[in-house]
Order: structure tokens, then sequence, then C-alpha cells
């Protein structure tokens, strides 16, 4: 490898931190944490923007086209880079960083392990649960705060379901407004 290779960036790096930073656009809507009571701090705004970026992942590995897989990926690096950069701006020491990012991928690995059984579910509470388990640490509020949650990520899954693959290659990717959402929920 030429030290030119170094610089080149991969096929699909662009359109990964696009889209990325659509689903971050959607996981900060205010009527999200006001609505329901989605507890403004790094770990709720950690968990909405795991929950967007689950979503738009599983659509893109769903694809038949051979761009879904390697765009799941861009859009799976592009979080993680911006998680690293995130935490050395908030001063995290750079020997605690690795961890840090690596506990981060841990809990984004299980949300979306958990999301996308609970998606497969025959069960109608099962997104609920496993949100409430989540996002409120298996305490939430009163109300149906999980069920409307679970219903708002239906239904951004089935809006991503409808976009195309070419679009999706551009970086362009578009979220359902959270405030229509809930005003239906």
């Amino acid at each position: 490898m030429g030290i030119l290779a170094m610089f080149r960036r991969r096929p699909h790096e662009r359109a990964g931190f696009e889209l990325y930073g659509a689903a971050v656009g959607a996981a900060r809507a205010p009527a999200l944490f006001a609505a329901l009571a989605v507890p403004d701090t790094v770990e709720g705004r950690f968990d909405l923007v795991s929950l967007h970026v689950g979503l738009l992942i599983r659509r893109l590995r769903a694809d038949a086209d051979e761009r879904g897989a390697p765009l799941a990926q861009a859009v799976f690096d592009a979080m993680f880079a911006d998680m690293d950069q995130n935490l050395r701006e908030m001063g995290v020491s750079d020997l605690s960083v690795g961890k840090r990012v690596r506990g981060m991928w841990e809990a984004f690995h299980g949300r979306a392990l958990a999301y996308e059984a609970a998606f497969d579910s025959a069960g109608p509470d099962a997104l609920a649960e496993a949100l409430a388990r989540n996002v409120w640490r298996g305490e939430p509020p009163a109300g149906d705060v999980a069920a409307r949650l679970a219903a708002v990520a239906r239904a951004q899954a089935a809006h991503l379901a409808g976009q195309g693959i070419d679009s999706l290659a551009a970086g362009r990717v578009a979220f359902l407004p959270a405030e229509d959402l809930l005003h239906d929920a």
C-alpha cells in the first residue's frame, strides 16, 4: 500500500456521515424529550441516537442492493468516529477514550440486537419493553411513553423502508418529523 492510499476515502464514507447526521438530527428532536419524558442527558441522547441509527442500519442491511451492507458499515463508522471526537472535545483523556468508545459500542450493539429482536417478535409489546429497559432504564414515567416511542420507531422504520437505495447511497435520507409522529401516536 502506497502512502497515498492512507489518504483515500472509503467509497461510502461521505454518505455514511451524511446519513448519520440525519439520524442524529431526527434523534435530537425536542418533541421526543418533551412529549415522551426521555431524559435530556448524555445517556438519554445516546439512547435516541442509537435508536435512530439502529433503524437506519437495519434498513440498509435489509436492502438487496450490494451497496446496502457497506453503507450500513459506513453509518456505524461515522457514529463511532463522532463519539470518539465528542469525547475528546469534552476533555476525556486520550488514554481512556478507547475504553469509553468501546463501552458505547457495546451499549449500541446490545440495544440494536434488542430492538432487532423486538421488531422481529410477534409480541406487540416487545419493542416498547425493549425501549423501556434502555431509554428509561426499566422505569419509564407514568403513561404510555414506551408504547408511543415504539410507535414512533415503527413509523420511522416503515418510512425508511420506502426510501430508495440510490438516495441513501448519495447520503440522502428523510426521517419523519417527531412532532407529526407524536401527534398521531
